[in-house]
This record gives structure tokens, C-alpha cells and sequence, in this order.
């Protein structure tokens, strides 16, 4: 289970140094975002997810223009998230735009993130968008797990769409996975790239070989 301690002031961290000047006492924005993030709808967008995350940023921070907005976008990124519902990154974008301003962050700052939450819809960044390519490859990150985390990805994935039945579950998953299979590149950084890629891809196409047994 992640540290709320550690990411609430992580949290802080990062909103003081993305913002010019004083503002409002960051910890009741933070208290707001975990409360969101640790809803018991959620199994696999968790708090645990959030942490992972912000750890795999802190990896690809050189490639960012501007890592601590793209930390700030890793907050919000899946902060409204209902399973049977499409609209949550558009939410979760919307209430960026509300709250990031009266936290203290500027206009050109709030725009910036909630243009990287929804980038997340696709996770297709343009090429040189280096802070939609260290975000959507922190986000992305989990799928090359060792085979024992991503097998606890994947439960955690079925878990969280347990209102849909079996044989739904398995079509709809594998075309997700074929998606993301026919993409040229899942990874857009340098070390995504390197060290991501091919592990997996070796996952997406065991988890649909399961899917078809």
C-alpha cells in the first residue's frame, strides 16, 4: 500500500515548485485527490497505481519540458474514474481546470495539465510533446511488469470490471490488447523505449493467448 504520508507530500512538493509565489496550504488539495484515488470501486486505479506513476516519472523526468506539470497531471489523470463510464479523463481534466487555478497554479500551468490528462484518452503523444510522452509512458509503465505484477495488473483489471460478464470481459480486453499490439511504438521516450518495450509486448501477447484458451 503506498505511503499517503509520502505521496501527500510529495504533492506539495510538486505544487510549490509548479506554481509562482504563495497560494492556499496544498495538503487539503492532496486530501481531496487520495480520498478520490482510494474510492473501494476502484481495484487496479488505486492509490498504489498513483505511486507507481509519480516513481516511473521520477525516471523519465530529464525527457519532460516541464516534469512537475506532468507530475501534476499524474494526480489528476485518473482522479474521476468509474469503470462503466467513458467520460473520465474529460471529468478528470475539468476538475483540474477548477481546482489547479485556486491552488495557486497559473492559467498557462492548469492548461498544460489538463491537456496531458486528456491525452491519456489515447495515449498518442506528438512527436517533441516530451510532457505527453513522459506521462503516457509512466502510465503506460505497468504493462511491462515482471510476470508476477503483471498477472496481479491483470486480476486487478478483471476485478475492476466484475459487473461485466465473462465472455464480454474476455472479447472486449483482447481488443484492447490488439490495440495496443498493432501500435508501432508503445513507448515514446528514450528509456521507455529500451527498457519497456519488448517485456511488454511479450505481456499483451501472453495475457491474449489466456484470453483465448
Amino acid at each position: 500500500m503506498a505511503d499517503l504520508d509520502d505521496l501527500r507530500a510529495r504533492w506539495t512538493a510538486t505544487l510549490t515548485a509548479a506554481r509562482s509565489g504563495d497560494g492556499p496550504d496544498p495538503t487539503p488539495y492532496a486530501d481531496r485527490l487520495l480520498t478520490q484515488w482510494a474510492e473501494p470501486h476502484r481495484k487496479y486505479h488505486t492509490v498504489d497505481h498513483l505511486a507507481a506513476v509519480l516513481r516511473h516519472i521520477d525516471t523519465l523526468a530529464d525527457h519532460a519540458e516541464d516534469p512537475e506539470l506532468v507530475r501534476l497531471a499524474a494526480w489528476f489523470h485518473d482522479a474521476v474514474y468509474r469503470p462503466d463510464r467513458s467520460e473520465n479523463e474529460e471529468r478528470s481534466a475539468a476538475q483540474a481546470e477548477r481546482a489547479l487555478p485556486e491552488a495557486g497554479l497559473s492559467q498557462d500551468g492548469t492548461a498544460e495539465v489538463a491537456r496531458l490528462v486528456r491525452l491519456t484518452v489515447t495515449h498518442d503523444p506528438h512527436e517533441g510533446d516530451t510532457n505527453g510522452e513522459v506521462l503516457c509512458d509512466a502510465d503506460l509503465a505497468v504493462l511491462a511488469g515482471d510476470p508476477e505484477e503483471y498477472a496481479a495488473y491483470a486480476a486487478a483489471v478483471r476485478e475492476e470490471y466484475a459487473f461485466v460478464p465473462d465472455d464480454a470481459f474476455r472479447t472486449g480486453r483482447a481488443t484492447v490488447l490488439r490495440q495496443l499490439l498493432e501500435l508501432p511504438r508503445l513507448f515514446r521516450t528514450p528509456y521507455g523505449a529500451k527498457e519497456w518495450e519488448a517485456l511488454a509486448r511479450e505481456n499483451l501477447v501472453a495475457e491474449l493467448e489466456l484470453l483465448a484458451e
